[in-house]
């Protein structure tokens, strides 16, 4: 499997489906902890994204990412736009102009797409947000990139099975970032619906590349 331009906006088309699917559950989630919009400003961003690629028409897999980038900050409201954003222009810049993408350079984007919302939102893992997705992504997606057999099929699903794991093990933390920290100790019993949409993105990933 080649990781091209073809793989990047079919990636990004399976965001939007997933997003759209799960719409109703990740607004439950963050009713829970938050404010309600995380499914319905997901859903909203990614179907953007997508009249935006049939616009644009983009040659590289950075290019679709940086796109993805600009619409999501513009068109995604509360704190996902921004972090959801600036994870996706960090990856782009990863890529740069690579017309494809071997194990490597796919765990360097991953890689700084999770230093984007660190840096982004100053959350770290433990403090149950996005990043407790993401780094355990993060580190699995370099193990198998690190393998001799490894390939970017290999790559995607160690990252995005981590990030499910991760996901769910936001359930029992209680929220130090965010408008769910405002919640306290009532905080846990409930996942992390940024988390929860960052596993879905990387699941994403991997059917594109199937």
């Amino acid at each position: 499997m080649v990781l091209d331009v073809n793989w990047a906006v079919r990636w990004l088309t399976l965001c939007a489906q997933a997003m759209a699917e799960n719409r109703v559950w990740l607004i439950e989630l963050d009713r829970a902890i938050g404010d309600s919009d995380h499914g319905e400003n997901m859903d909203r961003g990614f179907q953007a994204v997508l009249d935006k690629l049939a616009e644009a028409r983009p040659e590289t897999p950075g290019a679709a990412l940086k796109l993805t980038a600009m619409t999501l900050m513009s068109k995604v409201g509360g704190a996902a736009g921004p972090l959801y954003g600036t994870a996706f222009l960090r990856a782009s810049t990863a890529l740069g102009d690579a017309a494809e993408i071997d194990p490597g350079r796919l765990a360097d984007a991953l890689a700084a797409a999770r230093d984007g919302i660190v840096a982004r939102g100053k959350a770290e893992s433990g403090d149950k947000t996005m990043v407790d997705a993401w780094t355990p992504a993060v580190e699995a997606a370099k193990a198998a990139a690190a393998d001799g057999a490894g390939t970017v099929l290999g790559v995607l699903v160690a990252a995005a099975e981590a990030a499910e794991a991760g996901a769910v093990a936001t359930d029992p933390l209680v929220a130090r970032k965010g408008r769910a920290s405002y919640l306290g100790e009532r905080s846990a019993g409930h996942r992390d619906p940024g988390a929860a949409s960052s596993a879905l993105i990387l699941r994403a990933a991997v059917g594109a590349a199937a």
